[in-house]
């Protein structure tokens, strides 16, 4: 029987309350495919973008698999960024609320004291960035000899900022009859070479490299001049129903720039770039997240691993530099099913790299008229 329902799964009562209470019913392609194998224990390969739904995928049955009686850390999550690390807790804490299952987050740029406290009274699942973990099993604070259940989440971004050592010397310290898994928006031989040293005849849910593309997302593009961009970008913001929006740049210094003219000509807008503190990128993620602030202007620090409701714009100033990265930019709108937009903003300078990005995908992305040309079409077109 195809699984088409949380229901349909075997799932236990207190598991199916959470996710009940999170107003979750039918199954997304890869919560269909991946829980049930997770479930009896086996390792899988799960190919995904962020926002459909793969949290939910290993995380629903990881807390399952816990037993909440053992106060030992029995699940690892394995994350690239300090978000990601606090979403995926988030998220399992949610399906976890009446399993009496403890879940924490443990990042760099946050109290060290504070995460050994909490360790110390007991935790049941521990989600975290690679160097953290490391510091922390080095104090004899961490002890993985109870975990049974491993994942290696958004794996594709951990091995290009260079974590393979450290995901080798933490999966030293689990036990070798655990289950691993893995989720990646790509899956390439070096994510494979990972999968073939950890894992143990996975089940591969896979989806073809070319179809690439979030079918429920209208995309478009501008071709301007490079010096009339903000121009282009202010133009969009005025002649569009924009909720809440990300602009995104490629640079720290373009970040702030695009920001402050913003802000001067009357935009609810703040700057995101890894030059921020961590108390200042909370600062600027929650007031988004909270609605007080409607544009944030980010560098690809925040392409990958924020789950915010409400996005209905994506605005890409710059062209990426890298194909794939436009696709991480664009998932953080069209979540979870909804329909979103995206717009690019391509410079004659960019049109190599964006035509780079097509042939990623089959999905069209109709090209707008500028403003200053024809202002009617270019309205006309987003709907």
């Amino acid at each position: 029987m195809e699984m088409q329902s949380f229901k349909d799964l075997p799932l236990s009562m207190e598991v199916l309350k959470g996710i009940e209470d999170l107003g979750f019913d039918n199954l997304f392609p890869i919560q269909a495919q991946a829980i049930v194998p997770l479930l009896e224990g086996k390792d899988v390969i799960g190919q995904a973008q962020t926002g459909t739904g793969k949290t939910a995928a290993f995380g629903v049955p990881m807390v399952e698999r816990v037993d909440p009686t053992i106060q030992k850390v029995q699940g690892l999550v394995l994350v690239p960024t300090r978000e990601l690390a606090v979403q995926d807790a988030e998220n399992i804490s949610l399906f976890a609320k009446y399993a009496k299952i403890r879940v924490l987050p443990v990042y760099g740029g946050a109290s060290i004291g504070n995460q050994i406290r909490a360790l110390e009274s007991g935790v049941h699942i521990v989600v975290g960035t690679p160097g953290r973990i490391i510091d922390l099993i080095e104090r004899r604070i961490l002890n993985l000899a109870s975990v049974k259940v491993v994942v290696l989440d958004e794996a594709d971004r951990m091995l290009d900022m260079g974590f393979i050592e450290d995901i080798g010397f933490i999966l030293s310290r689990v036990p070798t009859n655990r289950q691993t898994s893995l989720f990646s928006a790509t899956i390439d031989k070096t994510v494979m070479n990972v999968c073939n040293r950890y894992l143990r005849n996975p089940v591969k849910v896979l989806v073809s490299k070319d179809e690439i593309a979030l079918t429920q997302m209208k995309q478009y593009y501008m071709l301007v001049n490079a010096h009339s961009k903000f121009e282009a970008l202010c133009s969009i913001l005025d002649e569009n129903h924009i909720g809440r929006a990300i602009v995104f740049c490629k640079t720290r210094r373009g970040t702030s720039a695009v920001a402050d003219n913003l802000r001067r000509k009357g935009y609810n807008a703040e700057p995101l770039h890894a030059g921020f503190t961590q108390s200042q990128r909370d600062f600027a993620i929650n007031s988004f997240r909270n609605g007080k602030l409607k544009l944030l202007v980010a560098t690809d620090v925040a392409a990958r691993g924020l789950d915010i409701e409400g996005i209905t714009h994506i605005i890409n100033y710059d062209v990426p530099l890298d194909a794939l990265v436009y696709f991480h930019r664009i998932g953080r709108t069209a979540r979870m099913g909804r329909e979103g937009t995206a717009i690019t903003l391509v410079s004659y300078g960019e049109l190599s790299g964006f035509d780079n990005i097509k042939t990623l995908t089959k999905t069209k992305i109709e090209e707008l008229a500028t403003s200053t040309s024809d202002p009617d079409s270019a309205i006309q077109s987003f709907y």
